[in-house]
């Protein structure tokens, strides 16, 4: 499956103060019935966003006015712990977040993201904390996350660099995925079968 290309992600930000962020809060189990093609971001942080009214909770960032639009999510540790569903990628994905960056990921999470073209950027705890309360301080203020570069920058603030698998970086800036780049290499694929069935005809 084609995914958009990703290079640059430059935006306002979405400072989520918040520790051990499970998948249960980042869409709620009911939902995952929900079919894929009509989109999950209504149900982005469901429970969290929105009072049992079904009204939007002022106290909740994702309600703040001067974040809406934004791609970037900065959280705590342990972000997207807990089950392994896959929704919880598809939710931040169709709310609109491209880059998640955390001290920490659930290990499942952090696959799931990289699978469906969500960055994950990991950063050092006083890194995260320090733009942790930049955003907070600055809504208006601007992250730059550059995946050829691996850094994530914002103005006043030292650019800081992310370690990223080589082989994931290559799928995001194509925009494949795992069986799509298998099947980009066909061509290869058959000319080295065919000179080792011509070189050993008997296997």
């Amino acid at each position: 499956m084609s995914k958009p290309v990703f290079t640059v992600v430059e935006s306002v930000a979405i400072p989520l103060d918040r520790r051990n962020v499970d998948t249960d809060q980042i869409i709620p189990a009911r939902f995952l019935r929900k079919p894929r093609a009509a989109g999950m971001g209504a149900y982005l942080f469901h429970d969290l966003r929105l009072d049992v009214k079904g009204q939007p909770r002022p106290e909740f960032v994702f309600n703040d006015p001067a974040r809406q639009g934004a791609s970037i999510l900065i959280a705590r540790e342990n972000f997207g712990s807990g089950s392994s569903r896959e929704a919880a990628v598809y939710a931040l994905w169709d709310g609109g977040i491209r880059v998640v960056i955390a001290p920490s990921f659930g290990d499942i999470f952090y696959s799931n993201s990289l699978k469906n073209g969500l960055l994950p950027v990991v950063l050092p705890a006083d890194k995260v904390e320090d733009l942790l309360g930049a955003v907070k301080a600055t809504p208006a203020a601007r992250v730059r996350v550059d995946l050829e570069a691996q850094t994530v920058a914002m103005a006043g603030h030292a650019s800081e660099r992310f370690d990223l698998c080589p082989f994931q970086k290559l799928l995001l800036r194509t925009g494949q995925d795992e069986l799509g780049y298998t099947l980009a290499l066909e061509a290869s694929v058959k000319q080295f079968e065919s000179a080792r069935a011509a070189k050993t005809p008997w296997l």
